[in-house]
């Protein structure tokens, strides 16, 4: 299922992280597991914040995803299923067809 992840860093965490090289180092081992689509960066409610785009292919991936953003950078993590243009129009048409019955 497409999902966007998105990772809240704390501020203090983040900080400490940016100086050593966690912080990129973290961003990137996940990103190289999860294969996004997209990934944005941008500061939301004060905080450093990335926004993952991927294919969740399994559900029990989710704690080797997410623990090294816990660990290491004290993050806030949370998983929402999205869709694209085309699955949007899929979907609504789906719902169209089922009206019509």
């Amino acid at each position: 299922m497409r999902t966007l992840m998105k990772v809240h860093l704390n501020i203090d965490a983040g900080n400490r992280a940016m100086r050593d090289g966690t912080l990129q180092k973290t961003i990137m081992s996940v990103a190289s597991l999860i294969k996004p689509e997209a990934v944005y960066f941008a500061p939301e409610d004060g905080k450093r914040t990335a926004y993952f785009f991927f294919d969740m292919q399994d559900s029990s991936l989710m704690p080797q995803i997410t623990e090294p953003l816990f660990l290491e950078l004290n993050a806030e993590v949370t998983f929402t299923p999205v869709m694209n243009q085309e699955e949007l129009q899929k979907g609504l048409q789906n719902v169209m067809n089922a009206q019509k019955k």
